[in-house]
């Protein structure tokens, strides 16, 4: 039976796709898994993969080609199968069969294994980043039995980045609740089911936890028991391996999964076609029992003890950008210690303003906007083929909160005054803490500045927040004698010191900015002019 695949929603703020490529074509074999075409969203360039088996019959949408989500993409069934009544009726169905399908689809379990009573809508836990891959459930602001009205909030949602709101695009009543708070799934896993009330949903429910157990308990049923220990290496799978590269088939995102979880893929059977690793091969990958001679040793009196604590999707997403940043952009650091003594006098004399009250955060925020207007090279990102010029001056502020850091966005730093730059970010530390901060509010930075100068730090070095060119690190402001007019007097001085991405930043370059910034800083009145 033909499926017709619709524009997915691959973020929680995406109304329409372009097409950047095919990776299938009319008349191509696809097995679940398989990437279909890459999306470029508001957002990002995407792999969409099929969660269906068959050919593709149709493409309703060529490359370079824009359509709205949930708008015909393609169709995928048997090969030589008539088409010509869905493709007659496409936008009449379409519509329809957003509602069942599309949910269904994206929670795996076909419409042959499980019956959808009408109205019924599987909701499943949504991608609200482009990077995210699960999601936990924080609160649920409705309950099993409640109305929900299409625009309603349905849950927060704790993403890699941030705690959002999960709103509803149906309308009916909640029937079921696949998680319950604090507990974790995967994107597009079971979330809850909506529609009308009274429905029984059981049969749905337990279908779907069905079909997931058993697509990982099948590998554990296949595996030889009385195979001996001697011959696993002869038993362990081989993938299709290209014997001129030593290149392994294996899908993009199968591959990325399969780093993540540290799995050796010259032990994987790949399940796709011609064997090339998909998806649910590293889903369902269960590692061979590996036997090892226990070593008695004598140990002294004690006891080993540890706490372990699950890494939270924020703790993964830092792990996961900054040791992309730190392997891929070329660091390298420019130190430099600047005289506070007027700024220290300029702070005090601002202050002294009713109802006024600034930071010496807020005075390098306002500072560094400025000399960024001047020094466009350093407000630049890097890609492949180009580097944007930034004209806009959007500063990141490293924010610290119990399960790392965030960097919440400044918006037009140097049109805003040092009130203005105060109020912002000290409302942005209040809600980041309480994990109340929009995905927006942390997206578009061109360029970051982490300040320890508070906890007493003098100098440190940081990673380039990406895609940004820089990042500039604060310490603390330091009493101590220095030498001016030939003279050594008491003074007070602070160090900074600015990663800069070599692709982009030219070492003098970066030194001009900084003596930009110095002018700002040490005669903080021009930042007034």
């Amino acid at each position: 039976m033909a499926e017709i695949i619709t524009m997915p929603r691959l973020s929680d703020t995406m109304e329409e796709g372009t097409v950047a490529a095919w990776l299938k074509q009319v008349g191509d074999k696809v097995e679940e898994g398989d990437i279909l075409a890459e999306i470029e969203t508001d957002k990002a360039t995407m792999e969409f993969e099929s969660f269906h088996e068959g050919t593709l019959l149709h493409i309703g949408v060529q490359e370079g080609e824009t359509t709205k989500v949930d708008e015909l993409l393609a169709i995928i069934g048997n090969e030589g199968e008539d088409i010509s009544g869905l493709l007659n009726g496409a936008t009449q169905e379409a519509p329809a069969q957003e509602n069942v399908e599309a949910p269904v689809e994206a929670s795996k379990p076909t419409q042959e294994s499980v019956a959808i009573p009408e109205g019924v809508v599987v909701v499943t836990m949504p991608r609200l980043s482009d990077t995210m891959e699960e999601g936990t459930v924080a609160t649920w602001l409705k309950q099993v039995g409640d109305v929900v009205e299409e625009g309603d909030i349905l849950a927060e949602i704790e993403t890699d980045k941030a705690t959002m709101e999960f709103e509803s695009f149906n309308a009916g009543t909640l029937l079921y609740v696949g998680l319950q708070e604090g507990e974790t799934a995967k994107v597009d896993d079971l979330l809850a089911i909506i529609g009308p009330a009274g429905t029984d949903v059981s049969n749905v429910a337990a279908n779907f936890s069905i079909e997931t157990a058993q697509s990982v308990e099948a590998p554990k049923q296949e595996a030889p028991k009385a195979a001996p220990k001697k011959e696993t290496k002869v038993e362990a799978p081989v993938p299709v391996v290209n014997t001129s590269t030593g290149r392994v088939f294996i899908s993009p995102l199968a591959k990325k999964m399969a780093e993540e979880k540290g799995i050796n893929l010259s032990q994987v059977q790949g399940s796709g076609e011609n064997g090339r690793i998909i998806k649910r091969d590293i889903e369902n990958f269960t590692p061979a029992a590996v036997s090892s001679a226990s070593v008695a040793k004598f140990v002294p009196t004690g006891q080993e003890d540890f706490d372990e604590v699950k890494n939270s999707n924020m703790r993964k997403a830092i792990a996961k950008n900054l040791a992309k940043s730190k392997f891929t952009a070329p660091h390298y650091y420019l130190n430099v210690e600047f005289d506070m003594d007027n700024a220290i006098a300029f702070r005090t004399q601002y202050n002294s303003l009713p109802d006024t009250k600034i930071s010496f955060n807020d005075m390098i925020v306002k500072a560094c906007a400025l000399a960024l207007r001047q020094h466009p090279q350093v407000n630049s990102q890097w890609f492949d083929d180009r580097m944007k010029l930034n004209n806009h001056v959007h500063i990141g502020v490293a924010v610290a909160v119990p399960d790392g850091l965030v960097v919440p966005v400044v918006r037009f730093a140097n049109e805003q005054s040092l009130p203005q730059i105060n109020a912002a970010v000290k409302d942005y530390a209040v809600r980041a803490r309480d994990k109340k901060l929009s995905l927006d509010e942390m997206e578009g930075s061109t360029f970051t500045i982490s300040n320890l100068g508070m906890f007493g730090i003098e100098s440190f070095t940081s990673i380039i927040n990406q895609p940004n060119s820089a990042i500039l690190s604060v310490g603390a402001i330091v009493q101590k004698p220095v030498v001016k007019n030939g003279q050594v007097v008491p003074g007070n001085t602070m160090k900074l010191c600015m990663a800069c991405d070599h692709r982009t930043v030219d070492g003098a370059t970066g030194a001009q900015f900084l003596q930009t910034l110095k002018g700002y800083i040490e005669n903080p009145v021009t930042m007034l002019v």
